[in-house]
């Protein structure tokens, strides 16, 4: 598939892998995506005798600890999801029923949860909690179920610009994989394109639906630079990540008013030096 028509229609892209091909493939080698500890004892385990569900949790990039960034798995399945979780695919593929019994089981979970902590779900501010709280959780997630080429659509565009683009100040709310409340902020995207410059908008798209998941903030960050490393194959990507955590706010240290900042730089942005300070000095005019 030519480049060309990489421009025209993101839907269009080759994404596939020769992993593809291997839907159990355990690497072996180091540097191949899982730590040594990790690949000694997968070595020495015999493939064929790990259970089904065990297999599905290798098949996970969230279920492995790589050496180097997701270099286990390429940033885009081949059917457009990326980095999908476990279940993802049965969201999706989910008719109105399924996705109703989902609901009710989310909202049958959430009533024990208020039970246990010694409320009663049938008080009148209480009684249809359960079934908002589940619809909200369904939407906080949505992005599992995002198509990145839904996302991208046709706004990739052949442009002879070879200067860096930012666009900054793109607010997001996600959700901490660790206690389950919100931590938000802002994200700051730059890139040096190669002959090809993403429609502006798309940047925040990206940025968002890798924000409605279950996160930890050095992964979105990573997730957001490599997907758009893999949909443009610019010069160089970085990102930038300023954000509020409430489990760090609200709870444990309770220290309110301190920020997280975290970076990806990739391409040029790692390699050169004054690519990146000028980067980080456009940033420094606003944070």
């Amino acid at each position: 598939m030519s480049q060309n028509d990489l421009s025209h229609d993101i839907s269009k892209l080759d994404l596939t892998t020769s992993n593809q091909d291997s839907p159990h493939l355990i690497p072996t080698e180091q540097g191949a995506g899982f730590t040594k500890t990790a690949q000694i004892q997968l070595t020495q385990s015999n493939h064929e005798s790990v259970p089904y569900h065990h297999k599905s949790i290798l098949n996970s990039p969230l279920h492995t600890r790589p050496a180097s960034p997701y270099t286990l798995k390429p940033p885009i399945d081949n059917d457009g999801l990326s980095w999908p979780s476990l279940g993802a695919r049965d969201r999706i593929e989910s008719n109105e029923e399924q996705n109703l019994q989902r609901e009710k089981r989310l909202a049958s979970a959430v009533k024990v949860i208020l039970e246990e902590l010694g409320e009663d779900p049938e008080r009148e501010g209480l009684l249809e909690t359960p079934e908002r709280y589940a619809r909200a959780m369904l939407y906080f997630t949505k992005g599992y179920e995002d198509n990145i080429r839904d996302v991208i659509k046709r706004a990739v565009f052949e442009e002879d610009h070879d200067e860096m683009v930012i666009v900054r100040d793109i607010e997001f709310h996600s959700l901490c994989e660790h206690h389950l409340v919100p931590f938000f902020g802002k994200v700051h995207i730059g890139y040096i394109p190669n002959k090809k410059v993403l429609g502006l908008s798309k940047l925040a798209r990206l940025a968002e639906m890798y924000a409605r998941r279950l996160q930890v903030q050095e992964r979105l960050t990573k997730q957001i630079a490599m997907a758009l490393k893999e949909i443009l194959k610019p010069q160089g990507v970085a990102v930038v990540i300023e954000g509020t955590h409430m489990c760090m706010v609200s709870r444990g240290i309770q220290k309110s008013g301190s920020s997280t900042v975290t970076s990806c730089m990739l391409g040029c942005f790692r390699e050169a030096q004054k690519t990146r300070e000028e980067f980080l000095g456009l940033l420094g005019k606003r944070l």
